[in-house]
Order: structure tokens, then sequence, then C-alpha cells
């Protein structure tokens, strides 16, 4: 039994740390290889129990400190004015990892330049979190929110909550929640889940609060994240996020040039550029010439033009042929990055286009988020700022329905606000205003008759479009597919929103009775954990901790919800 406890464990350990042998780190235990019959025969709700545990990192592990998208020794970095943790002093003998402190106290993204930071570097977090797998070894923002579902769901409720009181702590030391705490993520967030993390905290807690004491407790943390989450929503509203003059938000990066994490996928931006050149009509102006070698002269119209190969590796071998990414592409790109949706051809060609719209995820997000501090407002007695919250969601909600809702197709559309049009990519993000309550009746119905652009025989398909890239058609995605299953429920469509928890669940429990493994992403037209991409991440990361957690919610909404589908399918018929 504890050999097969062990099998179960290395196999859900992720990380490897062999190669970076400055460490004294033990490499972590290899995959054991797909259809392992040992595994096979473990009950996947024991698999995902494990799993938790297995994707757990602090910082007194070694594995937490490990970063696969990097080829540099691995250098942990404490906020300028945080005396030195007890757990810290002892990394470097044990681990082998250099120990830093940053230049300066940040308060805002951007602040730290790039040239600043020499090595890249894990962020100190005080409390243990769970990672989502694979390449991806560091705490992210919006995977956070499906994992601390999931943990909720397994009763973890003390690891639930130090995960978002690490958020707490990137806004007071890092400048806000960022897109993971990794110094290349200085320049952006993700998308804005923080009061939906709360929220689901709060119930858990409250539900198991059994003394007055209990609850006073419970109040202060409420009362003390509602200031971080105040914080958290200004970056959202704020200029950089700005979407012109529609009243929404656009995604944005604050960065330069090509993302430093990408060193490790050093044909992305070169197999973009083939494409570009392979579909010239396509090209909305991405590309611009420049010579391939450019001389000391010619150097700082690059970087102008394009991007600064004196500062970026992956800058200095973004070319083909004497074709660049313009520099505006770039700004593109890490909009896209902060999106979570990386890559699609959602927002143009590889999405180079994202941060010329508002979006209906992220307009979504901020109308439910506005909803959620009303609430918290009106739970710590303070009925005037509820008010005013409910009167920043109202706003809101007119301009998502006057820009973002497309009456004629019955869907939500995001809207290009340079051009002043709505956009006619079709993207799952429809779903979105459904679970935030931004939608009408009517709203609601008439996306709810458009499921079937995007179910398939394995689940929810991102998008109509095959574009050969991850979040697009044929792939389906846990978080997307569990906000549009809870969207469809909260609408009363429990037949709908049964029946696509079904055939996802059945896709997660057949891929990892055949593999298993939990991964990523599936391709939904083929059930398939199988997939083949074009450019950007081409592989399926196990894990992986935003499935996990969605397949134990899905769960959940079947075991409670079968005899409400059964009716409504009959009454259907």
């Amino acid at each position: 039994m504890i050999q097969i406890r062990a099998v179960l464990l290395c196999s859900a350990l992720l990380i490897a740390c062999a190669g970076h042998a400055q460490t004294t780190t033990p490499a972590a235990p290899k995959l054991l290889a797909p259809g392992t019959s040992v595994l096979a025969r473990q009950p996947i709700d024991t698999y995902i129990r494990n799993a938790w545990d297995s994707l757990t990192r602090s910082m007194t592990d070694c594995h937490s400190l490990v970063d696969p998208k990097v080829k540099s020794a691995p250098v942990l970095y404490l906020p300028k004015d945080l005396p030195m943790p007890k757990d810290v002093a002892a990394l470097p003998a044990k681990c082998g990892v250099h120990v830093e402190r940053l230049p300066v106290r940040i308060r805002r993204f951007g602040q730290i330049r790039r040239g600043e930071i020499a090595t890249p570097g894990l962020l100190y977090l005080p409390h243990p979190y769970v990672v989502p797998g694979g390449r991806f070894n560091e705490m992210y923002g919006w995977d956070s929110y499906f994992i601390i579902l999931g943990l909720l769901r397994d009763g973890r409720v003390d690891l639930a909550r130090g995960m978002v009181n690490n958020f707490f702590f990137e806004i007071e030391h890092y400048g806000g929640v960022l897109n993971a705490n990794r110094t290349y993520y200085f320049t952006r967030s993700q998308p804005p889940f923080l009061s939906s993390m709360v929220l689901a905290v709060y119930k858990a807690e409250d539900a198991k609060a059994s003394t007055p004491r209990d609850r006073l407790r419970l109040k202060a943390w409420l009362r003390r994240a509602y200031r971080f989450e105040t914080r958290d929503h200004s970056l959202w509203t704020s200029s950089i996020h700005r979407a012109g003059n529609t009243g929404l938000a656009r995604y944005f990066d604050v960065g330069e040039g090509p993302v430093p994490e990408m060193s490790d996928d050093s044909t992305y931006y070169p197999d973009v550029i083939r494409w570009l050149l392979a579909h010239p009509k396509q090209d909305p102006g991405y590309l611009v010439s420049l010579p391939d070698r450019p001389t000391p002269e010619q150097l700082p119209k690059v970087a102008a033009l394009s991007c600064n190969t004196t500062i970026s590796v992956v800058c200095a071998h973004a070319h083909v042929n004497g074709h660049w990414l313009t520099r505006d592409f770039y700004k593109g790109d890490r909009a896209m990055r902060e999106s979570g949706f990386d890559t699609s051809f959602r927002f143009g060609p590889f999405s180079g286009s994202t941060h010329h719209f508002a979006g209906v995820d992220l307009n979504s997000l901020l109308y439910k988020y506005e909803l959620d501090m009303a609430r918290e407002a009106s739970l710590l007695g303070k009925p005037s700022k509820a008010a005013q919250w409910k009167r920043q969601a109202a706003a809101r909600r007119a301009s998502i329905n006057r820009y973002l809702w497309n009456p004629k197709l019955g869907l939500y559309m995001d809207y290009d606000f340079v051009k002043h049009q709505s956009s006619t990519y079709v993207y799952a993000t429809t779903f979105y205003p459904l679970w935030a309550g931004a939608a009408s009746p009517a709203q609601a119905t008439a996306v709810e008759k458009n499921l079937k652009l995007f179910e398939h025989p394995g689940g929810l398909a991102m998008s109509t479009d095959n574009s050969g890239m991850q979040w697009d058609l044929p792939f389906g995605w846990a978080p997307v597919t569990w906000l549009t299953i809870d969207g469809l429920h909260k609408q009363g469509d429990d037949a709908d929103a049964t029946r696509l928890a079904r055939e996802f669940s059945h896709t997660i429990e057949a891929n990892y009775s055949r593999d298993g493994t939990i991964v990523e992403k599936y391709n939904v037209v083929t059930g398939s954990s199988q997939v083949q991409v074009t450019a950007g991440y081409k592989g399926n990361q196990i894990g992986f901790g935003w499935t996990n957690g969605v397949y134990l919610k899905m769960r959940q909404l079947l075991a409670s919800t079968p005899a409400m589908a059964t009716r409504r399918t009959a009454a259907q018929n």
C-alpha cells in the first residue's frame, strides 16, 4: 500500500529539478508513462485529493523555487522592507537558492524596470499555495479561484484561506494581484476573481463558525479583505485598463516587447511571423521590415518599432527574413497573457490586438466584483458604500448592454473601441454574463439557444474557429466550462448545465482511466487529452489544478440536480 501511494504521489509531482546542478535539491521523481495500470485503478477522487498535496508549494520546499520556464539558477526575492522570515534564512544551505531583496518598495505595476532585476526569480509568499502543475510552478491569479473551489469542496479550508491571504500580500508588497509570483510578472495581473475567492472562503468559514469568537474573527478577516479588494478593483478602473470612452475595461500589460517567460519556447514569435508571411491578407499590420542583423546604429530604430534586442534575449531571436513584429503587437501579446487566454485568434491573429478590445469576460467579472463588494459592504455595516458599489455595477451593466450585447445574434461579443465596432469572433466567454448575473432573463435565454455553437460530445469548445491555437476550437478548458455550467444553473437551465457537466466529466474520467492523469485542456470534439497545437504552448500540462477543482464542482452539481434536470428535459420534450 505504501508503494502504491508513493507511485501516485510521485506521478503528481510535476516539477523536475534536474538540470539545476547548482542546487542541492534532489530531482523530482519522473512521471509514470500513460496507461500505467496501478494509477488507473485508483479512484479519480483519490488522485485529486493526493494532488492537492503534491501541487502545494511553500517557501520551505525546494521544489517551489524552480522555474521550468527560464534557464537560470533559482532566486527567491523578498520585499525590500520585510524582515527576514526564519524559514527563508535556511534556504541557501538547504536548497542552494540565492535569496535577494527587491531594489525598491513596490506600490504599482511597472515600477520595476527591466534590467533592475538581473535574474528572474520567485517572489516570496507567506502561506502555502497550490500551483497549476507542469511548467507552471507558481501561484496564478485566475487559476487559484478554481483551485480554491476544489480545495473547499475537499474540506481544505485553511489552505484555501492561505492562498487568498497570499493575494493580499501581493497587493501590499508587489503592487497588485500578479499574473503569478515571479519577477517577470510585475507588469500585469490576471482576470479579477479576488472577490469571488474571498466570498467562497467566507461562506465556507461561516458554515463552520460555531462560537461568537469564530464569527468575530471571520468578520475581521472580511474587513481586511474588503480593503485589499478595493485596491485590486481600482487597478481595473485605472487609466491603463480603461477601454476608451466606453465605461468598460480592457486587458493591458505595462511592459514592452516579448514576454521573458517565453525564453523556453523561442520559436513562438518566429512562428507568428511565419504565419503572417504565409497569410498576408490576414495580417492587421503586425509586421515591420527591419534588418535581421541590425548594426549598433540601427538598434535604436529596431527598439522603437519592434523590441529591444539589448535587453531581451527573446527579442533578439524574434525575426524572420527581415521581418519583425511591431511594438503594438507586443502590447497586444502581453495583454492577451493578462487575459489568461493565450493563445487564440479571438482578438486578431494570435490575439495581437487584445489591448484594443473591451472583453465580455473581463467586464462580466468586474460587474460581479462590484456586486460582491456591495454585498461585503452590507455585511460590514457600510450601507452607503454598498449603494455606491451597486451604482457602479449598474453603470457597467448599461455599458455591457450598449457595447457588448448583440441582440441579432443572441450573443455577447467583444468590442473594438479603437475601430468602434463589434467583434465578429464567436467565443465561449459569451456565457460569462449569465454567471455574473449581468444578463436579463431574455438575454440569458437567447445565449442558451446558442449553446449548440460550442457544445461537442466531449464538452464545451472555446470557439467556432479552428485556428490551431489552444484556446480555440476544438479545445475545452475547465474554467470556462465551469463558469458556463454554473451560469446556466443560476439561470435555471439545469438540463443544459447537467448535460454539459456530464459530457466534460466523462471526458476527464475516460482520459484518466487511460492515462492515469488529469490535464489542463482536452479536445472536446474527439474527447481526448491528446492535443495538437500549432503555436504557443504546444504540450498538455499534467496536474492539473483547475481541472481538478472543476471536476469536483461538476460532480457536486450532478449529485444535487438530477431530478430537476430530468423534469426540465421532460417538459421541453
